[in-house]
Formats: C-alpha cells, structure tokens, sequence
C-alpha cells in the first residue's frame, strides 16, 4: 500500500466540546461532517493537560517527564536534545514535513524537524492558518510530487480570551453547561464566548477539508483532528480529571482505503499518534514510545484489551506536581503538593466561571469510580470498601514513574533546560 499524506490539524483548549461529542448546543457543523466520515475515538486522552506539556506528548510519543517539555515553552521548556520529533521520524521513511501555523514547543519551530515552516508566531488564528493551507495545497509541486507529505495544522481557537469583537457569542440561555461546572449566569456569559471561538475553529476546519478534498492529494490522505487537552474552565484545563484531558479524536482514512466510518470505544491516547504515523510510513516503530499504532483501528478492528493511560502535570504558572492513572473504569490521582485550595491557572482564575465556583483544598490521593460518577465529583479514596483498587492503582503508577524515570518520585524539582536541541535551522524553508 502506498504510504499516505497525513494532514494533522490540531486546535487549542477545546477538549470535547463539540457536538458529535454529545453537546448539541456547540456550533461545529463541519467537525461534525468529518466526524461522520470519520473513525470517531470516544475515550481518547492527552499525556497532560497544558498546552505545550501535551502537544510534546502528541508530537513525540513520550510523556512530558521523558521529553523534557514538563512546563511552557515560552517559560524556558525545551525539548531534551536526543528527543526525536514525529516530523524527523518520518523524513527517514521518505516523508517531507510542513508545518502551518501554531506550535507551542519551541520558540523558533524551525528546530522542530520540519522541512518547511510557514508562520514562526504563537498566537496565529483560525481563519488565517486556514488561507494559508490553501495556498499551501493549491502550489504545483504538490500535484507534481510523488513524495508524501506530513502537513501539520495548528490554530489558536479556542484559548482565551473570547472578546465579541473577535467572536461572535451564542446565546447564553441556550448553551450546554457540563455537570462538573455551576450553572449560574456566569458560567452560560462564559460559555457563549467559548461556542463564539468554536464556531470560528470549526469554519476554519471546513475550508481546510475543502481545500483538501479538492487537492490531487484526496484520495490518499489521512486527516487527523485533536486538540492539545480539555477546555480552558475551571476543574478542567490544568487538572487530571477527564475534563482536562478528554480530547477529541476524529481519524479520516483515505477514500482509497474504503473503510467504513464508525465510533470507537477504544481507550487510546495523543501518545498513539506518532506510532501510527510511523506505521502508516513504514517504518519501525521505536520500543522506547509509549503509545501503540491505531491502523488496524482504522480499518474496523475495535481493540478492546485492557489499557491503562499514565496522566500527569508538572509546571503551568508554578510547580504543581500531579500524576494520575486511568482505566476503562476507574482514575488514581497522586497531588504531590496537596494544599489548601486547588490551584488555577491565571486564564481561568480570571474567567467568569470562576466567580460562581467553590474550589475544594487539594488531597494527596483521589480515587474517582467513572462508570457511577463521569464527572469525578466524589473522592472515594478514603472509602475503606476502596482500599484494595486505591492501593492496586497507586502500585501501577509507582512502578511506571520509576520505570521511566520520573522526577516527581524523588521529590526534585525540575528546571526549564536551556535551549540544546542541535538543528541546522536555516536548512528549513520559512515563510511568514
């Protein structure tokens, strides 16, 4: 089989706020269209919950603590130097690698591995990335080229703020309000800001299928959409807790393929996306990545074994140590630095939401059952009847944080490396 062009187009704090993700009042119809032609993962989770920790883990297959990217970029987190990037994997199976858009990794994205950059700022919008590979898809020599291209599509929607002037707001009366957060006013002002962002992120999304359907390249690309973690709310962003890291995942196979789009209940996770872009390629998939490939999911193969994803959060505005470890059916949270109230970060402490809501001290250990309580609102991890699947849980995490090295266990403090990743940057060719 032909290998194939593989567009991935990833936005920002949007979680699974999207209505093929059971929230009717979202505005997102053309996600709902590629949800439809789609393979739609239903369980699918980011390593962490902050921007630049989880697209390290998108984009390398290893968690934060393995790649070095355990805080923001912009604080000084960088990549470890022999860390290999999903673009540089696949240039050694014969891939040529474009970036358009956001990134949130480096502060120059030209040390990313990519062959081309177009766009070197943090804070590029929806509709401009989406002209953008327009232009990129509408050049001659992708006709002309039989080499197959990784495009990866980054887009600000939907961070904050969500100013009218930007976007247009729905109405507050009509929106869809989670159970993890209050409904009050407050919470239905902000979120009509929230579906403002979305609808521009959807529209976006729509001219950039347009534009690849249209494109000698239809019938052999893979389109991936996802997001980096769960929406930027209180008890959500920032925190291990479903609504932080739940993430849409919709994978369109090639229309060559022919395979049947369908919903899948399969737990998988952001670090499954560079093992099966690798195998898509052709190419060996490291033992060293921690996720595994989602192809045979592709073509209708449900995976249903036993999995259990490893969660965790280092840095965001401060040091705020937090592991977690998720099953089918249960989620083991270790706070490292319990204390007195839950720390937010300054986007969300800011937000309206936040004037309506009660925030609970930090524990050090939280056991949420998910299959009676989704929305992990009741700690039972000082339940005796628990005793045995809190210790089970906490034994499992605890081996693979001292399998793979995890600072957090000896109770060093990282700090941002500085910047040593050897890249030829003037080697790649950059537009802005």
């Amino acid at each position: 089989m032909t290998a194939p062009n593989i567009v991935l187009i990833h936005g920002h704090d949007l979680g699974v706020w999207l209505s093929c993700y059971g929230m009717p009042s979202v505005p997102s119809p053309n996600l709902d269209r590629l949800a439809a032609e789609s393979v739609t993962f239903e369980s699918a989770f980011a390593a962490a919950p902050l921007c630049t920790p989880a697209r390290s883990s998108i984009f390398t297959g290893l968690l934060p603590h393995q790649n070095g990217l355990m805080g923001l970029t912009h604080a000084g987190w960088s990549y470890r130097d022999d860390v290999t990037t999903l673009p540089e994997h696949l240039r050694t199976t014969g891939y040529h690698s474009t970036l358009i858009g956001l990134q949130h990794e480096d502060f120059d994205a030209r040390a990313l591995g990519y062959d081309e950059v177009h766009g070197l700022g943090f804070l590029p919008r929806a509709l401009e990335v989406a002209h953008r590979v327009e232009w990129w898809l509408e050049q001659p020599e992708r006709a002309q080229s039989e080499q197959p291209h990784l495009l990866t599509v980054g887009m600000w929607e939907a961070h904050r703020p969500w100013p009218k002037e930007d976007y247009e707001h729905a109405d507050p009366d009509a929106v869809d309000v989670p159970g993890y957060l209050p409904d009050t006013p407050d919470t239905r002002e902000d979120i009509a800001g929230f579906h403002g962002a979305i609808r521009q992120l959807d529209e976006a999304v729509g001219r950039i299928l347009t534009a690849v359907d249209d494109s000698p390249l239809a019938d052999n690309t893979l389109v991936i959409f996802t997001t980096d973690h769960g929406a930027a709310f209180p008890r959500a962003k920032s925190t291990l807790y479903d609504s932080g890291v739940q993430v849409a995942l919709l994978m369109r196979p090639p229309r060559a393929w022919g395979c049947t789009p369908r919903r899948s209940e399969a737990l998988v996770s952001h670090l499954d996306l560079v093992p099966t872009c690798i195998d898509l390629a052709g190419g060996t998939i490291p033992d060293s990545l921690e996720g595994r490939s989602l192809v045979q999911d592709l073509h209708g193969e449900e995976n249903t074994a036993d999995r259990e994803l490893v969660l965790e959060k280092t840095y965001h505005d401060r040091y705020d140590p937090i592991r977690g470890l998720r099953t089918r059916d249960a989620k083991y949270i270790r706070n490292y630095a319990p204390g007195p109230r839950h720390p937010l970060a300054i986007d969300l402490e800011e937000s309206p939401t936040r004037r309506s809501l009660e925030l609970d001290a930090t524990v050090a250990e939280e056991l949420y059952l998910l299959g009676e309580d989704p929305d992990e609102l009741h700690n039972v991890a000082e339940d005796r009847r628990h005793d045995d699947l809190r210790r089970d849980l906490a034994g499992r995490l605890e081996a693979h944080l001292a399998r793979t090295n995890d600072p957090v266990l000896t109770g060093e403090v990282p700090e941002p490396a500085a910047p040593s990743r050897a890249r030829d940057a003037q080697a790649v060719r950059t537009a802005q």
